[in-house]
């Protein structure tokens, strides 16, 4: 292998000692080369397999094909290039012998960054955890930002799971949001883990193909948000879905897209356990940080959920032996009334001590009544949202251990709904989506059984670190710390 004159070299060995030991290892500038003698060429290579770092050459070169024996990857060892991509391609230097004498060229030519981006995508389309991680390492060591990475599991997501949006990229969202609380060195794990979840998520599955928009795209916002929600109504996917390409194509902001998604979801009791509130805050909080460029993917991702998720109304727990739907329904009446009254009183609502209890009680009415009041005393949309989502998060601290792990999810569930409907309150209040307070409410009233008996939530000790989070997460990493020092000794034994 020539190289070009202007090209820096460095000595590496003489010719005859590689000829006679057929692979030569030796250090320069630093790198761990392997030095292979293959008929008239010699081959120069990183040492180390790019899979897990096995020494090449102790590997096997047939016809021109390096085998690694810790996994038996392969790679051509001309170009370094591998054919088993759970591995990667080993780096080649190029090589020059001028009388007798082999030289290298160690500067790298390569873009470590781009290349980087494309191992991440190899490991998201075979789902290869390895490879995902050892993707996402240097690529936040190189940038130290991670929205590139998340863009590329977001975009990924979104288009090769046919069903739309699902818990992989729900997971990948609420991990990107954690980052910014993180410890740099704990940064990677937490990407790779949402990465993976999205690999994870796809496997195996066909692409999704996405919907044009319509011919003349229409700026009356109003018309496509009142068919969007029609076609949704009847379990019409793909109308649903040009409608809101139509309306993201026609300019419609962030806020007008997030109200139109959130009336849908809201007009029917507590869609899919509350998954379809959770992917629909989830999608919107992933465009805050990938950039509202995608929106046309990323949110025509959600509207198969939509229209297939199943509706409360449909189910017996919220009909019998508390027909749940009516009582919220008759309440929605008093909406309008209960809103005026509240205009004559923002703002002066003090009464979250008091609702939660009931919130919590075993009073169905009483919850619906209860929430139809602190309206009338003042509560803005997004206290009353907070309050129930407080509520909810109560009934997950005094989850009881004895109930089974399926009853976990169903008071995460009701958590994840109440949360999501609290941030879309923020995000975009509405008297159509304050209906998913009712509904949430509701859903912490079925829970309650899972908290019998109820878990005590613990008391700050004298002389703890109290509510100071700092020292907290010190005590908390400390005692972590403590235990694992004690299984291993424990394992030792």
């Amino acid at each position: 292998m020539e190289l070009e004159t202007n090209q820096a070299l460095v000595w590496a060995a003489h010719l005859a000692d590689i000829r006679a030991a057929g692979c030569l290892t030796v250090q320069v500038e630093g790198h761990t080369l392997a030095l292979f003698s293959s008929g008239e060429q010699v081959y120069a290579v990183d040492n180390r397999c790019p899979h897990m770092g096995f020494p090449l050459q102790r590997g096997t070169l047939k016809d021109g094909i390096l085998t690694c024996h810790w996994h038996h990857a392969r790679f051509d060892l001309a170009s370094g290039g591998t054919f088993d991509q759970f591995a990667d391609d080993v780096r080649v230097f190029p090589v020059s012998i001028r009388d007798g004498e082999v030289w290298v060229d160690v500067a790298s030519h390569d873009d470590p960054e781009a290349h980087q981006r494309q191992r991440l995508r190899d490991g998201l389309e075979r789902d290869i955890p390895l490879v995902i991680g050892k993707a996402v390492i240097p690529l936040l060591e190189q940038t130290a930002d991670a929205s590139e990475a998340f863009r590329i599991g977001l975009a990924f997501g979104v288009r090769y799971r046919q069903a739309g949006w699902g818990q992989g990229l729900t997971m990948h969202t609420c991990l990107m949001n954690l980052l910014p609380y993180l410890r740099a060195e704990d940064r990677p794990r937490a990407l790779y883990h949402g990465l993976s979840a999205v690999a994870r998520d796809c496997a195996g599955l066909p692409p999704r193909f996405g919907i044009r928009p319509l011919p003349t795209l229409s700026t009356d916002l109003a018309a496509l948000k009142r068919w969007f929600r029609q076609f949704v109504e009847v379990r019409d996917a793909e109308g649903a879905e040009r409608c809101l390409v139509s309306a993201v194509r026609a300019g419609a902001d962030h806020r007008q897209v997030a109200d139109m998604l959130f009336a849908a979801v809201t007009d029917h009791r507590y869609l899919q356990i509350g998954h379809v509130a959770d992917f629909t805050n989830k999608a919107l909080e992933a465009l805050d940080i990938a950039g509202w460029e995608d929106a046309e993917a990323v949110l025509t991702s959600l509207v198969s959920g939509y229209t297939n998720a199943d509706r409360m109304e449909e189910s017996n727990a919220w009909r019998h032996p508390v027909d749940l739907v009516t009582m919220v329904e008759q309440a929605f009446e008093q909406l309008p009334a209960a809103l005026e009254m509240n205009q004559r009183r923002p703002g002066t609502w003090m009464g979250s001590d008091r609702l939660v209890p009931t919130l919590l009680g075993e009073d169905a009415q009483a919850i619906a009544d209860g929430l139809l009041e602190a309206l009338r005393e003042g509560s803005t949309a997004e206290e009353l949202a907070g309050a129930v989502a407080y509520a909810a998060a109560l009934r997950i601290a005094r989850f009881h251990l004895s109930n089974e792990f399926g009853d976990w999810d169903t008071a995460l569930h009701t958590f994840s709904f109440a949360h999501a409907i609290h941030q879309g309150i923020r995000r975009v209040p509405s008297p159509e989506l304050l209906r998913g307070v009712f509904d949430a409410a509701m859903s912490v009233y079925l829970d309650r059984f899972l908290n019998v008996p109820a878990v005590r939530l613990p008391e700050p000790e004298s002389g703890s670190p109290g509510t100071n989070p700092d020292m907290l997460l010190e005590e908390l990493l400390a005692a972590a710390g403590e235990r694992g020092r004690e299984a291993g000794r424990q394992l030792s034994v």
